[in-house]
């Protein structure tokens, strides 16, 4: 299979690499070779036909709003730079977040003025996740304009207090992710926000797993407690449950449909399957997650996908491909 849309892709243009180093994270930050010249050659080693870059963690923000603002606007001009000259690499625009005001004035900028392909937003700022009603001003611009929203994964501050060893992009990244969502759903985020494409990173992190347990913790216990737990009923309102106080577990498991997926580091069977239960397969993605995931991740992620039982090759090729094509309609000239 060629003609792959590449849907969770990192970039490290001159301008963020630069501020990366420059920054008090200084050598402690990982930076990883790239140009466009390496991006293209890795693409056509692996049957890519275009890609839509983001930015990954930290992000921009590391303390200073006007740094973050003035960082932001140039990476976002240097991704339309590069799409100009490399068309096949599209970019997913990075904002000065947490500055609400600024992130929707940058947004605009990005998807009216510079024409990138969507924007893309860590799990949270500060402590704050997606959902918190901080960010409602920034959902309204995005609601909008009806933004392809990919959602990278960072690291909670409350993470610090975890020790295990080993680092966090094996497993908090993953269930940061699940947060999030979570968190979104809650805030009845896809109802109030329906023209939004969010996509979330690695098959959605422990989601598909969590599924069962969610709803039905949600519906039975939080939303129709048992007379003698009615306290968990005001305990944990949520915008959701206020809306639905009759809440069954098959409007979460709907809700958690209406996400788009990328399988990125996780293509294989266990976790594409328990995707495929939650998820509808044209709402399944193909990522790479490279130059951070290796190229033998990236290569055997695609092989461990071809074997994921249960997929027509007419669905395989749309996780590819075609999925994609339904957010991002202007890469379908690249095969």
């Amino acid at each position: 299979m060629s003609g792959r849309i590449d849907v969770h892709v990192h970039s490290m243009p001159t301008s963020y690499a630069k501020f990366l180093r420059d920054s008090a994270l200084g050598s402690t930050v990982r930076i990883p070779e790239w140009s466009p010249s390496l991006a293209l050659v890795m693409m056509d080693r692996h049957g890519i036909a275009a890609g839509v870059t983001s930015l990954s963690v930290p992000g921009t923000h590391l303390g200073d709003d006007a740094k973050t603002k003035e960082v932001a606007r140039r990476c976002n001009e240097e991704a339309a730079e590069i799409a100009a000259k490399h068309p096949r690499i599209g970019a997913f625009a990075t904002l000065p977040l947490p500055n609400v005001e600024l992130a929707c004035a940058e947004a605009i900028h990005a998807l009216e003025v510079l024409k990138l392909d969507g924007i893309g937003l860590l799990t949270g700022y500060g402590g704050k996740y997606l959902g918190d009603k901080h960010y409602d001003p920034l959902m309204e611009v995005l609601n909008e304009h009806g933004a392809a929203v990919h959602i990278h994964p960072a690291v909670h501050p409350s993470t610090k207090l975890v020790q295990l060893g080993v680092p966090n992009f094996m497993l908090e990244y993953p269930f940061d992710t699940t947060r999030c969502a979570t968190n979104m759903i809650f805030a009845d985020i896809l109802d109030r926000y329906p023209r939004i494409n969010f996509i979330l990173s690695h098959a959605g992190g422990a989601l598909p797993f969590l599924a069962w347990r969610i709803s039905s913790i949600a519906a039975w216990q939080l939303a129709q407690p048992p007379a003698s737990e009615s306290f968990l009923r005001e305990n944990f309102r949520t915008p959701l449950i206020d809306k639905h106080p009759a809440l069954s577990p098959d409007l979460v498991r709907k809700l958690l449909g209406r996400f788009w997926y990328d399988v990125a580091l996780a293509p294989d069977r266990g976790a594409v399957g328990a995707l495929a239960e939650i998820a509808d397969k044209d709402r399944i993605l193909f990522g790479s997650d490279w130059p951070y995931a290796y190229e033998n991740f990236v290569a055997d992620g695609i092989e461990k996908f071809a074997d994921v039982p249960g997929f027509s090759q007419a669905e395989r090729d749309a996780v590819a491909r075609g999925n994609a094509l339904k957010l991002f309609p202007r890469l379908a000239k690249f095969t």
